[in-house]
């Protein structure tokens, strides 16, 4: 994390916030590390402190993450909007717009190549399926 990898820095975000590892649970330092990688452009992180400021009543800020996070394409951030919409603590707007923004990212992320290997990979993963009945 010394050298910035913003993986680093989400690992160390779980092992510290959860108390993983035989490391004493330390929120406030995970909460640290999570900031660094989200800054850095990591999803996954932006979408911890989403969920974090979501548990301590933080609605506003938690939208705000994972508003970024679901316009990087983090379908369980746009998943996260969508029920605080429901449940009244989003508006309309707001998953719109998240909706759009997640769309558009996963229209920016598909190319002929990264389909080819997804279905390379789904092929691969059902020979291993069957080798193992």
């Amino acid at each position: 994390a010394e050298l910035g990898s913003s993986e680093a820095h989400y690992h160390l975000g779980i092992v510290y916030y959860c108390g993983l590892d035989d490391v004493k649970e330390d929120k406030a330092r995970g909460i640290h590390h999570f900031q660094k990688a989200a800054m850095k452009g990591d999803a996954e992180s932006r979408h911890w402190l989403g969920f974090i400021e979501f548990e301590e009543g933080g609605y506003d800020l938690a939208v705000q993450h994972y508003m970024i996070s679901a316009k990087m394409g983090h379908e369980e951030s746009l998943t996260a909007i969508r029920d605080m919409f429901m449940k009244g603590r989003a508006t309309k707007a707001e998953y719109t717009e998240a909706l759009r923004g997640y769309q558009t990212a996963v229209e920016e992320m598909k190319s002929p190549l990264r389909e080819e290997a997804k279905r390379l990979e789904s092929n691969k993963m059902e020979g291993i399926s069957r080798e193992l009945r």
